[in-house]
């Protein structure tokens, strides 16, 4: 999300670059950029106007601090602004009520409504401890209650079966019921979704509401239909007591115009963003974070997050020492290729490293995406555990076995020993001293309980002195 915006961005700031101060001139041709920028990732023209008139407002009568200079100072601006405007804070769901606390998920079909409970279910699950059950109230598509059974099967919660043959309120005052006898902390409710907004539609979620009375009504938008995405959770807004929005399929969006207008035209915050297919792949909505990322200053926090999440310790552990003694092989390579991909791939670590933004497009499409990792695996897993610790080995029969094996081409293989090779090199030089200290270097930077390293002593990428990467 937002990779067309951050380049205009940028550039949009260099229109700032060189000059001493700031002035009534140079902070128009600013704002014309970013008006641009802004335009073309299709946000709200609205949110446009009231943003740019604050920018340009602070921006006349703003002093430049000391250690920045005025593309900087004004970058700060427009990232303070645009936090402000994209929700300020995260809001968390309040599930602050006598259990089960009730959510309710309305949306549009097509929206990704029943995928995003799924992936809320087991959010609550794994990140705040709840037993959580589902239930699907949407009677009009009985593929939707299969599907949300599924899921939950998936995601490993509980689900309470209903029918078409029930109608909505019924099928929700019987989940709640089951809900409070069998302690459950959340019940999460699946609405029936229309392929657009009408008067039936709404009456009908609107009586649903008023039975239910959830703690929580959240809206689920694509983030891919742009303004219109905004526009569709006023309607809802309008007609509903919303608590929040839940935008999906971001990672299909580069211009992220939705991200930008939901929370000013409905008034309500953005509480999590989908980021992809798997059912782990919903994260809450930071619009300090955000703003970050989309300025290219990066998202370390939430890349210390996914790494405390994801990466698996012992195995790190495992190969941080072979690689101490220069004993790395490719089995320990396809687990750190299987880590990676947990973590979204290169692109989405790319993504939340500062300076990031500054890497040419034409350098990252070079770099290995998810499909190349994939292929990288598959050939990998094709070898024998021996192939795999003595690489000298793989020859030409083998190598044939091996492309037939992972559906790649003897081609494939030669690279794929060619850049095994360069690392192994890599890691000889780095073993025995060199490697200790390192290692030793970075026990250090640990804090007292054995957490993440320390951030302010780590060598971050050039960014040529500034603060900003512009």
């Amino acid at each position: 999300m937002f990779d067309n915006l951050t380049d205009r961005l940028a550039n949009s700031f260099k229109t700032l670059q060189g000059k001493n101060k700031l002035s009534e001139s140079n902070i128009k041709d600013a704002i014309r950029e970013v008006r641009r920028a802004l335009l073309e990732a299709d946000v709200a023209l609205e949110v446009i106007k009231i943003f740019l008139d604050k920018v340009q407002e602070k921006a006349l009568g703003l002093k430049v601090n000391e250690g920045l200079n005025p593309s900087q100072a004004f970058v700060k601006l427009v990232e303070t602004e645009l936090t402000e405007i994209i929700g300020g804070e995260n809001k968390t769901l309040d599930l602050r009520a006598q259990p089960p606390a009730v959510v309710m998920v309305a949306g549009l079909q097509g929206a990704g409504k029943t995928t995003s409970i799924a992936k809320l279910a087991r959010y609550l699950k794994e990140k705040e401890n709840k037993k959580v059950l589902l239930v699907s109230a949407d009677v009009y598509r009985p593929a939707a209650i299969t599907q949300l059974e599924v899921l939950a099967k998936q995601v490993e919660v509980d689900f309470f079966p209903s029918s078409v043959n029930d109608k909505p309120e019924k099928i929700v005052a019987r989940a709640k019921k089951h809900a409070q006898k069998q302690f459950f902390d959340v019940l999460l409710v699946d609405t029936a979704g229309r392929l657009h907004i009408d008067s039936e539609m709404m009456a009908e979620i609107q009586a649903l509401q008023k039975q239910v009375n959830p703690i929580e009504t959240l809206f689920v938008v694509d983030a891919m239909t742009g303004q219109d995405a905004a526009h569709t959770a006023k309607a809802f807004a309008d007609a509903l007591p919303l608590t929040g929005v839940i935008l999906t399929k971001t990672d299909g969006d580069a211009r992220g115009g939705a991200a930008l207008s939901v929370r000013h035209i409905t008034g309500k915050p953005i509480k999590f963003l989908g980021v992809g297919e798997k059912v782990d792949a919903l994260e809450p909505f930071h619009p300090d974070r955000i703003v970050s990322r989309l300025l290219g200053m990066g998202d370390v926090l939430s890349l210390i997050e996914e790494i405390e999440q994801k990466v698996d310790r012992k195995k790190a552990e495992k190969a941080a020492k072979k690689m101490a003694k220069g004993q790395f092989d490719l089995e320990d390579m396809r687990d750190q290729l299987l880590q990676m991909e947990q973590m979204g791939g290169v692109e989405a670590l790319m993504d939340k490293m500062p300076g990031m933004g500054q890497i040419p497009q034409s350098v990252k499409n070079q770099m290995m995406g998810s499909l190349e990792t994939k292929k990288m695996v598959a050939i990998i897993n094709s070898m024998t555990p021996k192939e795999r610790t003595h690489i000298k080995l793989i020859k030409g029969s083998r190598k044939n076995r091996i492309a037939k094996g992972s559906g790649t081409q003897p081609q494939d293989i030669n690279k794929l020993i060619k850049q095994f090779e360069k690392m192994q090199k890599q890691m000889k030089k780095m073993s025995g001293g060199k490697m200790q200290k390192m290692m030793a270097k970075m026990a250090g930077m640990q804090g007292k309980e054995g957490g993440m390293p320390d951030l302010s002593k780590m060598k971050l990428p050039n960014m040529g002195g500034n603060k900003f990467p512009f």
